[in-house]
């Protein structure tokens, strides 16, 4: 007898935590990113939105009763989408300018949880973008650039000095004396802006640095410039400059060099490689609502992970994260 009771006790107490998990696992009633009909938005990324699909659909195959509404406008809709509380989850393609975060930083005091999820591409190929990359005119010799390297020569002031000849980057003969001419875009507070004060310490663009309109322009002027250099954000490279040489990066003097080809982004290895974002509205120090982490502990899991290689071979060319930096991730969530 005092076992069948043992058992209904452990019964019911099964029954009780499998209940409360599952209404752990229920979005609040009245959050303000739930639509009328009691959908959970998402706001952001347009080239996510079939990886966001899917990963929906497989959140909903594990938790039913769950419902998603997705609205795919760009990657500059997402955290004003979060900061104004309209979207759960906000998934971006790109790494945040500045502009992005402001808003919600002075809305919260604070910067949103940013979880990644993948590469957000790699190239060059046919049917896609290559990510952010160095370009150089195809005559020229040099080999491989270093970060420290490239922000002294984009930039004005760099503790190492500036660079401003070829021949401080190991040039010799004709090539040592010339000065390095160096295209990109404005600094207008996109690609550019980010880079500089991301990558390169916030420190001004150097006097030698010519600022284009597009990408089409930088890619122009470098075609026809045997000793220019570009730093170029998002383009169809293959497509729009197929005589320009993509240059290898290093993150550090003497290390390896890596371009933006597959294997090396899949690796994790490419310096300037963007990341698959999902922001999410995150108190340090308080738990997140367990149905979102359980949706990026789901994008992080190895279900997850092949929904976004199985985009590896599209039209936006995502790739899932190298084993280090999905264990990174892993960790980052598993703590908050």
């Amino acid at each position: 007898m005092i076992a069948v009771i043992r058992r209904g006790l452990l019964l019911a107490a099964c029954l009780g935590a499998c209940a409360a998990q599952a209404d752990a696992l229920a979005p609040p009633a009245q959050a303000a990113y739930l639509n009328a009909d009691g959908a959970v938005a998402i706001i952001g990324s347009d080239g996510m939105q079939p990886l966001i699909e899917q990963l929906n659909a497989l959140f909903i195959e594990k938790h039913p009763g769950f419902r998603f509404a997705v609205t795919a406008k760009g990657s500059s809709t997402a955290i004003p989408a979060l900061t104004a509380g309209a979207a759960a989850i906000a998934p971006m393609a790109r790494e945040p300018w500045l502009g992005d975060l402001h808003g919600y930083e002075q809305a919260f005091g604070h910067a949103p949880l940013d979880v990644r999820i993948g590469y957000a591409g790699h190239g060059p190929r046919a049917n896609g973008n290559t990510p952010p990359a160095v370009y150089v005119h195809p005559g020229n010799p040099l080999r491989q650039l270093s970060l420290a390297q490239l922000a002294r020569l984009v930039t004005a002031g760099q503790p190492e000095g500036d660079i401003n000849t070829w021949g401080q980057l190991g040039l010799s003969g004709d090539w040592a004396e010339r000065r390095i001419h160096v295209y990109g875009l404005r600094d207008d507070g996109g690609f550019a802006t980010h880079q500089r004060m991301d990558r390169f310490g916030g420190l001004p663009f150097s006097a030698h640095y010519e600022a284009l309109a597009n990408r089409a322009a930088v890619f122009k002027a470098l075609a026809g410039d045997s000793h220019g250099i570009a730093l170029v954000g998002w383009a169809n490279a293959e497509a729009t400059a197929p005589e320009l040489r993509l240059l290898p990066l290093s993150r550090g003097a003497g290390e390896p060099a890596y371009g933006p080809e597959l294997a090396s982004v899949r690796a994790g290895h490419y310096p300037l490689s963007a990341y698959l974002h999902l922001f999410v509205s995150a108190e340090p120090g308080t738990p997140l609502a367990p149905f979102i982490k359980a949706y990026l502990q789901l994008a992080l899991s190895d279900e997850g992970q092949a929904l976004v290689a199985a985009q590896t071979a599209g039209a936006q060319g995502y790739v899932p994260l190298s084993a280090a930096e999905l264990q990174a991730q892993r960790k980052q969530l598993d703590n908050w």
